[in-house]
């Protein structure tokens, strides 16, 4: 029992012109034309026909669509239909956007225009609630993060200080040359071209750094480790076992 509200207000239909959803599976009529399936969904959120054929033709442009205006949804590869249900989901403009593997079919180069569509609307004010299991994505775009676990959340709370959380005070750092004995650090491990530096409490990374350079190591990379947010899923669901 309970209510629900969106952007402050129940979930009406008027409430429902202010959302945009993307859901996993394409839910675009496969026997009509790209721009005609647009602008009926359009209409459906409330714009009239004219506003939304111009917004249409508008964002075809932006994701490179535009000459499969009058392809049917059916002749257009699976990357285009991706594409074309994005355009869909965020054709009204609307406040609060939710995007279901928003990704998948796309080739890199799509990935990287979605992404940057998905961060300016962001920049815009409008509330963007991503639905993936790639968690390379989730740290590129959000904030925020909601980790579940066999329908349960396990982990929620802002990305940056989940990641601060779980961070084990290590430093990475390529040299050329020897790194040599690092004053204050419990173990050093090979991570490749590179060295993972795990301090002991007390020391910082800049205590570190000092160091190197005071020696004249020529360092070419040094940063702060964060754990990778699928290293801290794995840790959180494990210790639910």
């Amino acid at each position: 029992r309970g209510t629900i509200r969106i952007l402050g207000e129940p979930l009406t239909e008027r409430a429902k012109e202010r959302i945009g959803y993307l859901p996993e599976e394409r839910g675009l009529y496969r026997n009509v034309r790209l721009l005609d399936c647009l602008v009926y969904l359009g209409e459906l959120k409330g714009m009239g026909r004219a506003r939304a054929s111009e917004r249409a033709m508008a964002l075809l442009e932006r994701v490179e669509l535009a000459d499969q205006a009058r392809s049917k949804i059916k002749e257009l590869s699976k990357g285009m239909q991706q594409k074309a249900q994005f355009v869909a989901t965020i054709l009204h403009d609307p406040e609060l956007v939710i995007l279901d593997e928003p990704f998948q079919g796309l080739d890199p180069i799509n990935v990287e225009l979605v992404k940057e569509m998905i961060l300016e609307m962001g920049e815009e004010g409008k509330t963007v609630v991503l639905s993936t299991h790639q968690m390379n994505l989730v740290e590129e775009l959000c904030n925020r993060i909601l980790l579940i676990n066999q329908g349960r959340s396990v982990l929620y709370g802002p990305l940056a200080e989940i990641k601060a959380r779980y961070a084990q005070h290590s430093v990475i750092l390529s040299c050329e040359g020897s790194l040599g004995e690092i004053t204050g650090a419990r173990r050093v491990e090979r991570r490749g071209l590179d060295y993972e530096v795990f301090l002991e409490d007390g020391v910082s990374p800049q205590d570190v750094l000092r160091q190197l350079v005071e020696r004249g190591v020529p360092v070419t990379r040094f940063e702060v480790a964060t754990p990778p947010l699928e290293e801290i899923f794995i840790a959180v669901v494990e210790g639910e076992r």
